[in-house]
Order: C-alpha cells, then sequence, then structure tokens
C-alpha cells in the first residue's frame, strides 16, 4: 500500500489539494459506528465528481436524520460510484473495533465501480489496500467526498439498526441504534445482552464475566 503521510503540509482540503495535482477519481472512506454496544460497523466510500457543490453536506454527525435522508439520495444520484460495506458483531469481537473499521472501509473501497486513483480515508489510520491514500483528521469536515461516505455509512447502518429493532424491541434499537444511553444501559440490565451486543465492548462484557465467575 502507498501511505500518504508526513510528505506534504496539512491542508485545510486535501481533496482539492490533489485535484490540483491531476488526481480525478478521489474516493472519500468514512465509517459509522464504532463506539455502539451493538449492531455491525459500515462503512462507504465515494467518488464524486470536481467541483461537486452538494448544499448542507457536512460531518453526518452534525445533520438531523431527516437531512441526511435527503443528501443520501443526492449522493448516490451525483456520485460517479459509491459503496457501502459492513462488517459484523463476531469479527468486531476477534479482531477488535479499530481493523474491524478499516476492514469495512476496504471492503467497501473494493466495492466501487469505478478504480480510485487516490483514497482519502478519516480519521489517523490507513487501510489495507494497494491505492494511494492519506488519512486525513477530522476529514468529514474538510473533504466533501468524506462527508458524503460518513451520510451514506450512518444512513445505512441506521436503517440495520432499525430492522433490529424489529427482532429485538425490548433494546429500542430504532431510537438509540446501539450507543450506550441510559435507555439502553437499563435494558442490558433488564434482559441481559442478545446477539446483536458486543461481547468484548464495556457495559456488556460484564455479563459474561458474570456468568463465568458463578
Amino acid at each position: 500500500m502507498k501511505h500518504i503521510r508526513g510528505s506534504m503540509p496539512v491542508f485545510a482540503d486535501p481533496e482539492a489539494y490533489w485535484r490540483s495535482n491531476g488526481i480525478k477519481l478521489i474516493a472519500g472512506v468514512d465509517e459509522a459506528g464504532r463506539g455502539p454496544l451493538a449492531g455491525p460497523v459500515v462503512a462507504a466510500a465515494v467518488i464524486l465528481r470536481a467541483n461537486t457543490h452538494i448544499p448542507g453536506l457536512t460531518d453526518s454527525k452534525m445533520l438531523a436524520s431527516e437531512q441526511r435522508l435527503v443528501l443520501e439520495t443526492t449522493i448516490r444520484a451525483d456520485a460517479l460510484a459509491w459503496a457501502v460495506a459492513e462488517v459484523g458483531v463476531r469479527e468486531i469481537e476477534r479482531v477488535g473495533i479499530l481493523k474491524a473499521s478499516l476492514k469495512a472501509m476496504a471492503l467497501a473501497v473494493q466495492d466501487l465501480a469505478l478504480l480510485p486513483e487516490m483514497l482519502l480515508v478519516d480519521g489517523n489510520q490507513p487501510l489495507p489496500v494497494v491505492y494511494p491514500q492519506q488519512p486525513v483528521i477530522d476529514g468529514d469536515a474538510r473533504c466533501i467526498s468524506i462527508a458524503a461516505a460518513s451520510v451514506l455509512a450512518k444512513v445505512h447502518r441506521d436503517r440495520l439498526m432499525a430492522a433490529y429493532h424489529r427482532r429485538f424491541p425490548q433494546y429500542n434499537f430504532a431510537r438509540h441504534k446501539g450507543y450506550a444511553t441510559p435507555e439502553h444501559l437499563e435494558a442490558l440490565r433488564t434482559w441481559g445482552p442478545c446477539p446483536l451486543h458486543r461481547r468484548t465492548f464495556k457495559g456488556v462484557k460484564e455479563f459474561f464475566q458474570a456468568s463465568q465467575e458463578e
């Protein structure tokens, strides 16, 4: 893998920097779901046309769910290519959430219909892929393609958690999406973990430790 790090100044917009150097097919890559106690981690990769402007597009965490849904439709229609990938709970438990997140992002890149010339990856870790890439801290606020990927990943994961809510309504996954809210923690105390819960995460693993000690 070719990892660009330390060889260039920090630009406010790395995407504009690479386009000014003749790179056209730039894929922004981001994930959603590293922090929750339950459910998969989801990643997206998006290649946008040069000079794409999508009003209101920013880091998905800064947007209301209704805004993300509207933006998802626009991103899918305007993008040259996009892809979404998931890594499930058992894999998260086996390799850890960081490696699982990087794997999900790598899978999304590999599923793109176009071969990217450059990856801009949200965060500070490179992906296990062969493409030239640059990790970008706060990339979802600095690069439009990473922001687009963050929206697609977040919307896809929210839909998954709403579907899981129908299977496990006692946890109300549709509301908190698996994050450690007081409501979710109270449901865990009442019902214990379900198969969607990450058994290696604090807040969940205590239930399994207690059962081993009995």
